[in-house]
């Protein structure tokens, strides 16, 4: 490993405070289930939201990888190392899919039950593709596919490193073309079965793409963080530059643009359509606390980073850009809570308090997911030190 490009010391100890932090979330996050009154059924919606969270993050993080060697671009080189960390805690949320599958689909589905399914001419009719056995092997799928292009990506990367042949580049492109359509595919049935399958009268056309975008958003807001963060220390405080954080900041501003159109064309297909089997799911949304969520998403998910990421000057200031970024990480938990949540509110209608236990969840496996992705990371050298384009993405920041 070349030792200019060494990653801090900071990382092992920021690692045991993520752990730790997660570990406090987790024991908070199963206090109030409990205290809920329906333990079993908080515990596991609240789950599947985490769950959902911080496996779209790692999934975008393998998106942008293989864009990035796509793109051939310069932006690509300098945050390599923090996609292909984000993207190998797929392997931890595969682990934490586990609970779902063997304990929590009762509490979460409505097809998962056989006397609810034999009540309903249309779970009898989708009962061939809606059934818990079919529905554990098709995840397992997902993340086989992800996992498989993962580890070819960063074996290919790592012989770079140790080799310097520019072979293992190519090898790397030529995997990621057709490589990006399965992993595009797995993630739009994904989006189906996690979440729009928990109203299995339900359908959207357009569905899969909101959900790749809100990854691709969620996970470009979080690479910006560690990059500032990174930025403070050597090695990488004389690599990363305002040229490299304004070229990261427009990805998140093309990317909150697909994600407005995306989610914008749903709403007026399915409005404009008018048809009863579509038209329930966003009525439930419209009403109560909902609303105002609905609302808050369009200003600050959309409305205000768009406007603050049109500045080039607010691109290239990395302290400004990443407030934009954590308002966006933000805004991702709150767009899932609006998907996921009000599915669950037709049995046990949720106090404005009982949400607190969808951000415990999120903090519980959040700090698992940092702490695995900082190990990750520490691993080695923060650059890929015999790309041949390290030289052409450290002059992008201004160095000769």
């Amino acid at each position: 490993m070349n030792t200019i490009y060494n990653p801090p010391h900071e990382l092992r100890r920021s690692r045991g405070i993520a752990i730790g932090v997660g570990l406090i979330g987790i024991l908070v996050w199963v206090i109030a289930a409990v205290v809920s009154g329906n333990a079993r059924e908080t515990f596991f919606q609240s789950y599947l939201v985490a769950f959902v969270f911080w496996t779209g993050i790692s999934l975008g993080c393998l998106g942008w990888l293989m864009i990035q060697y796509l793109g051939g671009a310069s932006w690509g080189v300098v945050i390599r190392r923090l996609l292909e960390s984000g993207a190998h805690t797929l392997v931890l949320m595969m682990a934490l899919f586990l609970p779902i599958a063997f304990l929590g689909l009762h509490s979460l589905y409505e097809w998962a039950d056989l006397k609810a399914v034999a009540e309903s001419q249309v779970l009898r009719h989708k009962s061939l593709y809606l059934n818990t056995a079919f529905f554990t092997v098709r995840t397992f799928i997902y993340f086989t596919i992800w996992l498989t292009l993962l580890y070819y990506l960063r074996r290919w990367s790592h012989q770079l490193d140790e080799t310097g042949d520019p072979a293992f580049i190519q090898y790397a492109q030529n995997l990621s073309g057709p490589g990006f359509v399965f992993y595009g595919l797995a993630a739009t049935f994904a989006g189906i079965d996690w979440i729009m399958s928990l109203d299995p009268e339900w359908f959207s056309t357009i569905f899969g793409l909101i959900m790749i975008a809100g990854q691709g958003v969620s996970s470009m807001a979080f690479i910006i963080s560690v990059c500032m963060i990174l930025s403070w220390r050597e090695p990488m405080s004389h690599v990363l530059q305002p040229k490299h954080f304004h070229d990261l900041g427009k990805l998140l501003l093309a990317l909150v643009m697909l994600w407005a159109y995306f989610s914008f064309s749903q709403l007026l297909i399915i409005w404009s359509g008018n048809l009863p089997e579509e038209i329930p799911w966003f009525l439930e949304r419209f009403k109560g606390n909902w609303r105002y969520i609905g609302v808050g998403l369009i200003l600050l998910y959309f409305f205000l980073p768009f406007m603050l990421l049109l500045s080039r000057d607010l691109k290239r200031n990395s302290r400004r850009l990443v407030i934009v970024a954590w308002i966006i990480i933000l805004m991702r938990f709150v767009d899932l809570m609006w998907m996921i949540v009000p599915e669950f509110e037709h049995v046990h209608p949720v106090r404005v308090s009982g949400y607190f236990v969808y951000l415990a969840a999120t903090i519980g496996i959040g700090g698992l997911w940092l702490g695995w992705f900082l190990w990750q990371l520490s691993q080695r050298a923060l650059l890929p030190i015999n790309d041949p384009q390290l030289k052409e993405a450290l002059a992008a920041g201004g160095h000769h």
